[in-house]
């Protein structure tokens, strides 16, 4: 079990081109679909704690589900394997790019990698979004964040802080009425 820990996120690992969240749709599918370690709830849980905690997002989500399969030693193995393909990787491109930098190709290979993580994160955030926004009050929960996090200077923290804040209030709200009726 260790070893596929190792394995499967050091394969995540490898797909590093912008960070976390462009690593959503691969966490998805190793995780979820291909894994069965977590739902897709508890990816969307583990993303939002690992936005809050300090650290980069995939490592965190990877210390998460290998705690949740095998313990602290599950945790450090998954994180090492995140870490290790990027490791690698960043140490090649460290001792090949400051050669290669200036070339047209190259430059315009890292703009084409860019627009496609680009597009990687929206597929995410589309995905996000249809598995956490279930009803209307959601929806208006996540549409209130989103125009606080694009118009004023929020911390992310706090935008995760109000909504709990909100969940909790609407929830309660709603168990009210129906212990009513």
């Amino acid at each position: 079990m260790l070893f596929d820990l190792f394995i499967t996120f050091a394969k995540v690992g490898v797909m590093t081109f912008g960070g976390g969240y462009a690593m959503l749709p691969i966490l998805q599918r190793e995780i979820v679909e291909n894994k069965s370690w977590a739902t897709e709830e508890d990816l969307a849980d583990y993303y939002a704690i690992g936005q809050c905690t300090p650290g980069i997002i995939a490592i965190n989500t990877a210390t998460f589900v290998g705690t949740k399969q095998k313990g602290i030693i599950g945790g450090i193995v998954a994180s090492l394997g995140m870490v290790f393909p990027s490791l690698v990787i960043i140490t090649a491109i460290a001792a090949l790019l400051s050669n290669f930098a200036d070339i047209p190709l190259v430059q315009h290979a890292f703009s084409g990698i860019r627009v496609a993580v680009v597009v990687l994160i929206f597929n995410s955030v589309l995905k996000l979004i249809k598995g956490a926004v279930k009803d209307y009050f959601a929806l208006g929960i996540f549409l209130l964040i989103l125009l606080l996090a694009l118009f004023t200077d929020i911390g992310t923290v706090y935008l995760v802080v109000i909504s709990a804040i909100l969940g909790i209030v609407i929830n309660t709200i709603r168990k009210r009425k129906e212990a009513e009726k």
